[in-house]
């Protein structure tokens, strides 16, 4: 049986400063886009508003740009896939195996309380799917609860950005919140690698979480191999 991913990408394109751009981070999604296109698994994109996903600007350039996020770029049909993403209200989660929320700063703006990604998180998960995100992606899990009304992180092992990569990254000032340490609060198990800046992946159960751009590749092998 083919296995389905639903990759979720953010519609913001900037810091809370307008003049500031962020948006995707291309190679979170490219590098896990790579691994389940080789398996042979079927993907679709969706987002909190759905149409388009902006791309963080210093995710293409060098040395962030590599050679899947340059072939995506070149790709018109690729590019034409973030120009129209889809929005959860279209989605139906028994479709899909699993779910993969991508990273870029943008998503800490609009992936923690959008109701229509915590359902479809929320059923996937219930359902026996893989939940998994990388980098701050992970803060489309912070505020998702099951239907018991426990948050999904709480108790569970999970990574994400950590707060010692955004102060080395430079954007320390200029993010709304700690997610790390909101995780932390939330009851999650958080870990990190003890070099920042390398893969690492965590998994709880059919919780699927990798740390930094770096574990992207690293995080979709994971899923693919659990499913």
């Amino acid at each position: 049986m083919t296995r389905r991913i639903l990759h979720v990408v953010t519609n913001v394109a900037h810091y809370a400063d307008p003049t500031e751009p962020t948006g995707l981070w291309l190679g979170e999604l490219t590098h896990a886009w790579q691994v389940f296109a080789e398996k042979g698994f079927e993907q679709q994109l969706v987002s909190p508003k759905g149409g388009q996903s902006p791309l963080e600007p210093r995710a293409l350039k060098w040395p962030m740009l590599d050679r899947s996020a340059k072939a995506w770029l070149n790709d018109s049909a690729s590019m034409a896939l973030l120009a129209n993403t889809a929005s959860p209200e279209q989605i139906d989660s028994a479709d899909f195996d699993a779910i993969y929320f991508t990273g870029g700063h943008a998503v800490m703006w609009d992936f923690p309380d959008d109701p229509g990604l915590q359902r479809l998180t929320r059923e996937i998960f219930e359902r026996g799917g893989i939940v998994s995100s990388v980098c701050h992606g992970y803060c489309g899990l912070l505020n998702t609860r099951l239907s018991d009304g426990s948050l999904l992180v709480a108790g569970r092992k999970v990574t994400g950005y950590s707060w010692m990569e955004e102060v080395l990254a430079g954007v320390a000032k200029k993010v709304p919140y700690d997610s790390e340490q909101q995780m932390k609060d939330r009851g999650a198990r958080y870990e990190k690698a003890f070099l920042p800046f390398t893969s690492n992946v965590v998994t709880d159960g059919k919780l699927v979480t990798g740390q930094n751009p770096q574990s992207a590749k690293a995080t979709a092998q994971r899923v693919a191999a659990m499913l």
